[in-house]
């Protein structure tokens, strides 16, 4: 705890508006940045935000709160769990809302609970998640929602498109580019021929065909955005002054022709640009293991080459393609391991995987021996990891 009492000795010398100070609300900015550095964890971090206006207003202004999602681990919303809160409210002033469980691995012991609305499970498709808000997409209406403050987004309705065949949207994927608060924020749809641009708070999106593939994942590296395609070829993104995709010509690893991965994924991890998937083994412990591999983009083309020990980090995945992946710096400081893989399933919160000759080392052999690895797209709200809005972006 801190102290505001004061030794007689320093007190000739202290400066007039340290001596003036009336309580805890009255700490300087500067001194509670100080404090913020040295908490450990998001329940931490959001009961100090939650104090008083004065430590909100100086945790808002914290110039790097968007470090905390690399040194702690991102939060497991468990959709298909619903708690019992008579305490929180049941609507958000237009949608019915459904109380779902909440894990933090570096707070295990406490209850933590989120409210997402009704709607998105009942009427809507998931399509992704971004900078700590769900994206949900139905015929053209698409909803932009806070998992944790319940705020809402609703962007210009999309252009209809569905398959004649099914009925269903072929809307696959959303994502944000930014922190929803940011001027420069954009909302990325993809179809099945086409990347649809929203800039937040505008009044129409544009329209970029996709000639040969469905985009399937966005995300930003080194200060651009990288998009892969069904096929797992990997372009590079620009959103001005016009919507546009360039490939980045790559080689696969062992001099292959085509990637062997069924359901890739990337993953930024550090300065390394990951492709991650796994491996069904043939052993009595562990079922799968997974193999990263960063792109060297100094060789012309860039190419692909196994990471056989991602040394310092772990990195955390869910079940849906359209649910973003996260990595994190030192696990060890809240109680996990380096070179671990957390999958988030939808039946049993999580099983814990080591790459390459860790596999075996780090398998649980209680984990359900039915669960599916392979990630797929669903209608369903799947199990997803999250860091809260609040700490994706830096004080101003």
């Amino acid at each position: 705890m801190l102290s505001l009492s004061k030794s007689s000795d320093h007190s000739a010398s202290a400066p007039q508006n340290v001596l003036e100070l009336q309580g805890w609300a009255d700490l300087p900015k500067g001194l509670l940045h100080s404090i913020v550095a040295l908490l450990g964890s998001f329940l931490d971090l959001t009961a100090f935000s939650s104090t008083c206006r004065s430590w909100r207003a100086a945790f808002s202004a914290y110039p790097s709160k968007s470090t905390f999602c690399t040194i702690l681990p991102p939060l497991l919303i468990r959709p298909n769990v619903r708690v019992q809160a008579p305490h929180l409210p049941s609507t958000n002033g237009r949608h019915k809302l459904r109380t779902c469980k909440v894990i933090d691995l570096g707070n295990q012991n406490r209850a933590l609970r989120c409210q997402i609305p009704q709607e998105t499970f009942q009427k809507m498709h998931f399509a992704g998640s971004s900078y700590g808000h769900l994206i949900c997409i139905r015929r053209g209406k698409c909803l932009i929602v806070d998992v944790f403050t319940g705020a809402e987004v609703s962007p210009p309705c999309l252009p209809l498109a569905f398959s004649h065949d099914s009925g269903e949207d072929i809307y696959f994927g959303g994502t944000l580019t930014a922190p929803l608060a940011s001027p420069h924020c954009h909302l990325l749809v993809s179809t099945r021929s086409s990347l649809f641009d929203w800039p937040v708070g505008s009044d129409s999106w544009s329209e970029l065909k996709t000639t040969y593939a469905r985009i399937d994942q966005i995300l930003e590296f080194n200060g651009q955005f990288i998009a892969m395609d069904y096929y797992h070829r990997i372009y590079t993104l620009q959103l001005a002054p016009q919507l546009g995709l360039q490939e980045i010509t790559t080689k696969w690893w062992d001099d292959m022709t085509e990637c062997p991965y069924l359901r890739p994924w990337l993953t930024v991890c550090g300065d390394m640009l990951l492709m991650v998937d796994h491996y069904l083994l043939f052993s009595i412990e562990a079922p799968v293991t997974y193999r990263p591999f960063r792109l060297d983009m100094s060789t012309e083309p860039a190419k692909w080459v196994e990471v056989k020990k991602l040394d310092n980090w772990a990195l955390f995945v869910g079940g849906d393609v359209r649910s973003p992946p996260f990595s994190c710096l030192s696990p060890e400081r809240w109680g996990g391991r380096s070179n671990r893989l957390y999958y988030a399933h939808y039946s049993q919160p999580l099983s814990v995987h080591g790459f390459g000759d860790e596999a075996d080392a780090a398998w649980d052999p209680s984990t359900n021996p039915d669960l599916v690895y392979k990630r797929n797209w669903y209608t369903q709200l799947q199990a997803f990891w999250v860091y809260p809005s609040m700490f994706c972006s830096n004080g101003q």
